[in-house]
């Protein structure tokens, strides 16, 4: 086994614009740096390049792509080395320290997979080209890799913004290159967007709360004089995204990925570094922090999520409650156990109780479920009400009676009082059986439901972002007449391969292989003919999306991951979470010292340890 060699990732760049400080560990730039251009829209990290220099191509072996970069990347021309890393945050561990560390490189080799190219099966044409786009959809930066853009359509003239690095898209990407024992890219990837995270963002001069995680970022090239340019690193936190909306998932994936990445290197240094973990306690800070909600799921506004446009998902979407939930159990695992970590530990026990038990007992609808609600007595006052939520038994839609198997069930999109979404939400539910906020029995259910409903959910492209498409007058009200979201396309009912990697990571989970190498071949048939699209239309998803981009990079990525996944599904016990039967013996509501009748914990353990 040849061990990997991490290269080193210089950070020859400047803390540009930053006001804020986080929790008192970064400090401000040099004040007294004089600088060569003033860039407000730029925020990031920046790295300075000598034009005067020859050109020369930097070629990645492990990357299979070449990029022109001059000599002098991250150098300034009077060579002058004190102030190359002046502003690097003094917290900050940079990977030169890792670069001859030993003891690193054999805890990366020794972690939870095999750096080495595993021997298997040879790669088919479909495999071979695939990884063939991925890698030509690396984004370096000072020479190293970052990150894969969004999508890399060479017949496209407006990329839009699917020429830059999102975090959600790059999950992934992320996963493809660490089941391959590549990790430099992922671990790059996160020490880069945990730099942007501090950074000052603002719409109509409001800046959100710290803690947030740019949507995605581009790299930029800028001139400081007319032999001098820098690499600029430019987040996006939703100020330039259409609707203007920060994205709330930026960050759980960000906590998901760091624990995937650990798990399978084994660098387990990497989340005890004291940045990374200040990364960890300002997303959650912002995700627990106090407010008048009174549930304990995360109140979101529309477009935060996958679902990035206006679809009625505001409110307590399931998407951000599963994620929230994995970030959170992920958070546990990687928290330093120090004096400091106390209260926060306690905190995110205390929620992860709470809202597993919330999840489990309102968003769940199987066909008993609907017959209680059916006969809902409404309009009842006091703690000892049935029908907490105020649901009229009318909301019911029709479509759901015939529908929903008699061995099935799943967990609804939303809930709020006097709503209730009946929509199938792929994601959420895919994620709850991941990150066992479900129960096993509600597991087993939810797979039933989609084996049930195979041609509805998966039909001839995997899989369903939702279901069913909100069609007419309904479409109008909820999606605004929204001309990308009409029934069966895009978001509203469209088919999105990249779920696959999911759906693959649910079943090995549940025991139900066949169920994950069924859709894996189904998309296997045709992506690689239809140029590896963004999404599918129409009710099976015959037709490739009227504004579906192609060569799609978490297209690729999803079903690379999938096949990795089912050839080694051992890996899979690394990427998913089992029941933590701690969390049901926490209660936190105390209403016994009010006198009040207790919460109905007890009687849904008895549901829950099935």
């Amino acid at each position: 086994m040849n061990a990997i060699k991490i290269s080193k990732m210089i950070f020859g760049c400047r803390l540009f614009n930053q006001s804020r400080s986080v929790l008192g560990f970064i400090k401000s730039p040099n004040s007294n740096r004089s600088l060569h251009i003033s860039l407000p829209r730029f925020l990031g990290l920046r790295c300075a390049i000598n034009q005067t220099h020859k050109q020369y191509s930097v070629s990645y072996p492990k990357w299979g792509r070449s990029r022109v970069f001059p000599a002098t990347c991250c150098s300034s021309s009077n060579n002058n080395n004190s102030n190359k890393n002046d502003h690097i945050s003094d917290y900050s561990t940079t990977l030169e320290n890792h670069a001859n560390d030993k003891n690193f490189e054999t805890s990366y080799m020794q972690g939870g997979g095999d750096l080495d190219e595993p021997a298997c099966r040879t790669e088919t044409e479909v495999e071979k080209e695939a990884w063939r786009l991925l890698r030509d959809s690396v984004v370096t930066y000072c020479g190293n890799p970052v990150g894969t853009l969004a999508a890399c359509d060479p017949g496209d003239k407006t990329p839009l913004n699917y020429d830059q690095v999102f975090i959600r898209d790059f999950v992934p990407s992320a996963l493809a290159f660490l089941l391959k024992g590549e990790g430099e890219i992922v671990r790059n990837f996160l020490l880069h967007t945990l730099q942007l995270q501090s950074w000052e963002k603002t719409v109509d001069c409001y800046s959100p709360g710290q803690g947030l995680m740019p949507a995605s970022f581009k790299i930029r090239t800028v001139p400081l004089d007319d032999t001098k340019f820098e690499e600029v690193l430019d987040p996006d936190f939703g100020e330039s995204a259409i609707g203007r909306v920060a994205p709330v998932d930026s960050g759980l994936w960000w906590i998901i990925l760091l624990r995937a990445y650990t798990k399978i290197t084994g660098d387990y240094a990497m989340q005890e570094r004291v940045d990374v973990q200040t990364g960890i306690k300002l997303i959650l800070n912002l995700c627990l922090s106090d407010g008048f909600d009174m549930f304990p799921s995360l109140l979101v506004t529309d477009g935060s999520c996958m679902i990035d446009r206006r679809m009625g998902i505001h409110g307590h979407p399931l998407e951000i409650q599963s994620l929230f939930y994995s970030a959170l159990r992920c958070a546990r695992e990687m928290l330093a156990t120090d004096e400091g970590s106390k209260n926060l530990m306690r905190t995110v026990n205390n929620r992860l109780s709470a809202l597993s038990f919330h999840i489990r007992e309102y968003y769940w609808l199987d066909m008993k479920k609907i017959n209680e609600i059916y006969r809902y007595k409404t309009e009842e006052y006091s703690t000892e009400a049935i029908n907490k939520f105020n649901i009229y038994p009318e909301q019911i839609p029709y479509w759901l009676m015939d529908w929903i198997p008699a061995e099935g069930g799943y967990m609804i999109g939303n809930l709020q009082p006097a709503h209730m979404d009946f929509r199938f939400f792929t994601l959420g539910n895919i994620w709850s059986i991941v990150s066992s906020l479900s129960t096993p029995k509600q597991n087993n259910s939810i797979l039933n439901l989609l084996e049930s409903k195979w041609d509805d959910l998966v039909g001839d492209m995997p899989l369903k972002i939702v279901y069913p498409a909100v069609e007419k007058e309904e479409w109008r009200i909820i999606t605004g007449s929204d001309p990308k979201n009409t029934p069966w396309s895009y978001h509203n009912g469209g088919s999105w391969p990249t779920l696959l990697w999911q759906f693959t990571l649910a079943c090995i989970k549940m025991g139900r292989i066949e169920l994950a190498r069924k859709a894996v071949d189904i998309a296997e048939k045709r992506l690689y003919a239809d140029h590896w699209p963004e999404y599918y239309d129409t009710k099976s998803g015959k037709f490739i999306g009227k504004q579906s981009r192609m060569y799609q990079t978490w297209t690729i990525a999803g079903y690379l991951t999938s096949k990795m996944l089912l050839e080694n599904p051992e890996k899979a016990s690394l990427l998913y979470w089992e029941e933590d039967y701690d969390l049901l013996e926490i209660c936190v509501c105390a209403l016994s010292k009010t006198g009040r009748k207790l919460c109905a914990r007890g009687a849904a353990k008895s549901q829950i340890l099935v």
